[in-house]
């Protein structure tokens, strides 16, 4: 039966998905999940130089053969698993991930204003910064059951900021044009509310040689959060 491996998002843990794995084992029985805390985030350490590729090292050394799952920056980690250690990812899912951003200068922004949110996230510590980050519109469907506010208070300063400075969306370099080399089929998820993460669903589906996108009824960015049965339906269509 599918093993499932889990890449949380920014902010979150391998915590934050409790709901969806007693779903997931619920109508798949038999399958098993293994959520991993990414660097920086619950009980793993923020390594120094820890980037993409090497968190995507990481989490294919505790997760094995399986199908990845990864939701916004455990997304972006998954995808360059999928190309650095495709002997392990027997299926993608992505949920609300991107490949990259094409343009130079826009790219350099993204990295400056990462780099003083890093900044900022040391000088307010975590459940300031929890506060706001939440607040953002991108995660206006989640309620406060569904945020898991606690789980990611867990989270220390240091580790968020490292990992936002190693690994936000500034400093990867795009990975359009090798989305061709990943043979594995692909799901891509996105929330009806989600409009940006749409495009780019389309945009990933686009150029995956095997992918199917799937669009969430009633969620934003968080669809495993916002609508966790949806998504395993969604899944589980998509298997068989």
């Amino acid at each position: 039966m599918h093993r499932f491996i889990l890449a949380h998002g920014f902010t979150q843990s391998a915590l934050s998905w409790s709901t969806f794995q007693r779903l997931l084992e619920s109508r798949l029985p038999g399958a098993t999940t293994t959520a991993v805390d990414l660097p920086g985030h619950g009980d793993a350490e923020p390594p120094a130089g820890a980037d993409l590729w090497t968190a995507a090292d990481l989490l294919a050394d505790q997760g094995g053969p399986g199908v990845y799952v990864g939701y916004s920056m455990g997304g972006r980690v998954a995808l360059h698993t999928a190309l650095a250690r495709p002997e392990v990812v027997e299926r993608l899912v992505l949920i609300g991930a991107t490949a990259g951003i094409d343009d130079p200068d826009e790219r350099a922004a993204r990295r400056s204003a990462d780099e003083r949110l890093a900044d900022h996230i040391e000088a307010v510590g975590v459940a300031t910064f929890i506060d706001e980050w939440l607040a953002n519109p991108l995660f206006a469907g989640l309620s406060d059951a569904t945020a898991m506010r606690a789980d990611r208070l867990r989270n220390t300063p240091a580790g968020l900021a490292t990992s936002l400075r190693a690994t936000g969306t500034g400093t990867q370099t795009p990975l359009w044009d090798r989305l061709g080399e990943i043979e594995c089929p692909v799901l891509v998820l996105a929330g009806e509310h989600d409009a940006k993460f749409t495009d780019l669903g389309h945009r990933l589906v686009d150029g995956l040689p095997r992918a199917e996108l799937v669009i969430i009824p009633g969620a934003g960015h968080s669809v495993h959060l916002e609508q966790p049965g949806a998504t395993v339906e969604a899944i589980a269509a998509w298997l068989r």
